[in-house]
């Protein structure tokens, strides 16, 4: 490829090509404008010069299309009356572009049609631009003579040595992975082609002679690529394109549409129904490559993203997970909310503190492993009761366990769950650990105002703090094993039918005396 002057040349003629016929499109796209404000605004006295521009546009976007379609490289470069006479034929038409745009704008100057005079000004710059550019840009002798470029010349020249070293490392680039095609086309011999063209590329094929069997394949196969022909006498190619791209399993299939319709409105229609190519028979075999190759490296990246997106679905459900094993579902959903600091003050919350007692000289006598195991069987017995009993665990601490009702959502009734549980506790522990030495478990609660929040960043714990939490955890310490002791506070927040056997006034470490029952049974039916 990089001896390829012949690339290098068609390269050069198609940049040289757009610095004429870029300026020379835009100035008939906005004569178009010009003539269509005159007749909205009713200026007849412009028809004649806005005509005589709109001619003088049309023949130099004429004469532009026919050289480029001889070739600029057709062009002698040292046929210099050549040149002269390509220069002089665009010239003529700028020219008059130029002088009548000129009087249309003389005769707009004492109008306030300030839009109108401002596309005439549009076509004056960009012909007078192309105009002062001719001698450059026409300029072929120096299309394969890199060392003395100049102008706009030299520009093209440039892009297209550019190009050339682009594509001749695209050229080298490995190719893509062998897919899984399904072609479509009711003519059997062109079937057949595209079968022996795309099995030459390593791509496995399955035909289909009509948009039905298309469909049927569909159904029982997998597949990376669609191939259809449009005109087939069941289901057309467009209508078998729909039905593709609002299926659920099939929409992100790359679908290639190929006919001898060289129509643009098929062309528009196949690609607002989801097409991601069109191709035009008779096929050219390097292009068919370049785009069957195109649309699989699309469909290889989008599963890629699939997947990755799934992996990330799966990801976040695993950390919802983890989040909602350690915190309430309520503060999960304000972190996933966005709330960077949770913390809430409550009214009324009822805490529980539980301990197993003779725990110390027990964990001495054991193995680390039998000990956690033990341990792991008792709470999560006690977790398993909490949701029972609608109660949020906050946190063990090594043979403590701590829970809550009333947060993090308030309630009426957080006190009997408390109550509740504590007394259910107490029954299952001794199903739970039935051991020659077996735990015992006092549990202390209280009821009151607390604040509640979330803390951490690498590890989050919800906790729950206030003098309700200590009043709680010194009545477990007061409390006598196998029991549950209730403040005062905590007796009268109850409504349920429980039965208490009181206990006086309890010193508790650093609060004083306090009025406390010991929860004789659990309520009455």
């Amino acid at each position: 490829m990089a001896q390829d002057k012949d690339f290098r040349q068609r390269a050069f003629a198609a940049q040289v090509a757009e610095n004429l016929g870029g300026p020379a499109r835009a100035v008939l796209a906005y004569q178009d404008l010009v003539v269509e404000q005159a007749r909205e605004l009713d200026l007849a006295f412009l028809s004649a010069d806005l005509e005589k521009v709109s001619a003088a546009a049309a023949e130099l976007n004429v004469l532009i299309d026919q050289l480029i379609q001889t070739g600029i490289t057709a062009v002698d470069p040292s046929d210099s009356d050549a040149e002269a006479k390509v220069r002089h034929d665009l010239r003529t038409p700028l020219n008059a572009i130029i002088g009548y745009s000129e009087m249309v704008a003389e005769e707009l100057a004492d109008l306030s049609h300030h839009t109108l005079r401002g596309d005439v000004e549009v076509i004056l710059a960009e012909a007078g631009k192309l105009l002062g550019q001719i001698d450059s840009i026409v300029d072929f002798s120096r299309s394969d003579s890199p060392q003395t470029p100049h102008g706009a010349a030299a520009q093209a020249l440039s892009i297209a040595k550019d190009l050339e070293a682009t594509v001749e490392v695209d050229s080298q680039s490995p190719g893509v992975e062998p897919g899984r095609i399904l072609v479509i086309d009711d003519v059997a011999s062109n079937r057949e082609l595209l079968q022996r063209r795309l099995s030459r590329d390593g791509h496995q094929t399955v035909l289909a002679a009509s948009g039905a069997q298309a469909l049927e394949r569909l159904r029982e196969d997998t597949f990376d690529l669609v191939l259809s022909d449009i005109l087939m006498p069941d289901i057309n190619g467009i209508e078998l394109l729909s039905r593709i791209k609002i299926h659920q399993d099939w929409r992100r299939i790359p679908v290639l549409m190929i006919s001898g319709l060289q129509d643009t409105e098929a062309v528009i229609r196949c690609i607002e129904a989801g097409a991601d190519d069109y191709l035009v028979k008779p096929l050219n075999p390097v292009l068919l490559r370049a785009r069957v190759n195109a649309c699989l490296e699309k469909k290889r990246w989008a599963d890629r993203e699939q997947r990755y997106l799934r992996r990330i679905e799966v990801e976040k459900e695993r950390n919802d997970a983890l989040l909602h094993a350690v915190l309430p579902g309520q503060v999960v959903a304000r972190l996933n909310q966005g709330e960077d600091v949770i913390a809430d003050w409550f009214q009324s919350a009822s805490i529980l503190f539980a301990d197993l007692v003779g725990f110390t000289p027990v964990a001495a006598q054991m193995a680390p492993a039998q000990l956690v195991q033990r341990l792991e069987q008792i709470f999560s017995a006690f977790d398993g009761l909490a949701k029972i009993h609608h109660v949020e665990k906050i946190k063990t601490i090594g043979d403590a366990y701590m829970a809550a009702a009333g947060v993090p959502e308030a309630s009426g009734d957080h006190a009997d769950r408390v109550v509740g549980l504590a007394c259910a506790m107490v029954e299952t522990l001794q199903q739970v650990d039935p051991h020659d030495v077996p735990f015992r478990i006092r549990v202390g609660i209280h009821t009151g105002p607390v604040i509640a929040g979330l803390l951490g960043r690498h590890r989050f714990i919800y906790d729950v703090w206030g003098e309700t939490v200590n009043i709680a955890s010194r009545l477990e310490g007061a409390c006598p094993p196998g029991h549950v002791m209730v403040s005062q506070a905590t007796h009268d927040a109850l409504t349920g039918d429980w039965m208490f056997d009181p206990q006086g006034r309890v010193d508790l470490r650093g609060v004083g005396g306090i009025p406390a029952y010991v929860v004789r049974q659990s309520r009455t039916a």
